[in-house]
């Protein structure tokens, strides 16, 4: 079972949460997210990612876990490519509705390949995942989202 994250109450310029660091520890928490990204007829695409936070961006990587297609192939790649608008929200189930709560997370969508931020993208995700410490991760891309709007519901 996840752990719950503290009060998200309040907006800090376009993010609603109460600090950049519960932003983060939220992020830090939760295992798995979904994206969803849409394609040039706006058909949309949503799909199970692990990813971090830096507190600025949000960054998941493509890695070997089995695909069918190329990494620069995937659908989320080439919606990204396309329609740099995705989603990705993060959320908690339980069956008392009253701990219900998700993290939608708004913004635009890049994929980068080198560079410092990569580097410490890869860093994060090898920190957070331990399963990464068996997968040969440092040089493959990653999709880094920008947020552009932020909203919570429920989070206590």
């Amino acid at each position: 079972m996840q752990e719950s994250p503290k009060s998200v109450k309040r907006l800090v310029g376009n993010i609603l949460v109460a600090s950049i660091k519960q932003y983060v520890e939220i992020f830090r928490l939760c295992p798995v997210a979904h994206l969803a990204t849409a394609d040039q007829d706006a058909i949309p695409h949503v799909i199970p990612v692990c990813c971090v936070s830096d507190g600025n961006a949000i960054f998941s990587v493509l890695d070997q876990k089995p695909k069918t297609v190329k990494l620069t192939n995937l659908k989320r790649v080439k919606n990204i490519l396309c329609n740099p608008k995705v989603s990705l929200v993060i959320d908690h189930y339980d069956n008392d509705w009253q701990k219900l709560w998700y993290l939608l997370v708004m913004g635009n969508a890049s994929v980068i390949e080198t560079g410092p931020t990569h580097s410490k993208a890869i860093d994060l995700l090898h920190i957070k995942y331990p399963q990464y410490k068996n997968m040969d991760i440092d040089n493959n891309p990653i999709i880094e989202i920008n947020p552009t709007r932020i909203v919570s519901w429920g989070i206590p």
